[in-house]
């Protein structure tokens, strides 16, 4: 059986793309004169999972083409269940959503606990994030996950007790919302568990 490659084919200049786009701002910094080349993209909401029966953190696990763009031997990312706000609703609402389509678990938007908010990637769009808490259990599992057909997601459970270890192995490449929300939970809820 041959085994799937994951590799980068061809990079080429977007035309008309869908969800950025590249511009040029020009701005004043001390009555000085400045350019600074950058993308405008969605904002976005990402959740913190953990799973009550198993003891462990919720994470996804999928290939992003921008780190195999970098890395040319792995692509593949853990990252909190995760979204971008592009739709007329709250930031809760599609938190809840982006929860049952990529991680199976139908969670009520009034279990939501926001952690915070801050701005990412400041150095190329300065998009905003609210990340989000919540609880699920094996009776809130509707479906596999796995988000949309072609983003071909996994479900992927960090025990709680091998989570400190997995935050520092740098041989699973992880976003750093997945570490600092670690820490959130390591500070606010440890001792509840």
């Amino acid at each position: 059986m041959e085994k799937l490659v994951n590799k980068i084919n061809s990079i080429e200049k977007l035309k008309n793309p869908r969800f950025i786009k590249p511009i040029l701002i020009n701005y004043s910094q001390d009555n000085v004169e400045k350019k600074w080349e950058a993308v405008t993209s969605h904002d976005s909401v990402a959740v913190l999972l953990y799973h009550e029966d198993k003891k462990s953190f919720v994470l996804v696990k999928q290939l992003r083409a921008t780190v195999l763009n970098k890395n040319k031997t792995n692509g593949m990312m853990y990252e909190l269940c995760a979204g971008i706000v592009d739709k007329d609703t709250t930031n809760a609402q599609i938190a809840k959503e982006e929860v049952l389509e990529e991680c199976g678990f139908d969670i009520l938007v009034e279990n939501l606990e926001k952690i915070s908010s801050f701005y990412t990637s400041v150095g190329i769009s300065g998009t905003h994030q609210t990340l989000y808490y919540a609880t699920c259990r094996d009776d809130m599992k509707v479906n596999d996950g796995g988000g949309l057909a072609d983003e071909n997601i996994e479900v992927i459970y960090i025990p709680l007790d091998e989570s400190k270890e997995f935050m520092f192995d740098e041989s699973y490449q992880k976003t750093t919302g997945v570490m600092m929300s670690f820490y959130w939970f390591f500070d606010k809820k440890l001792d509840s568990f």
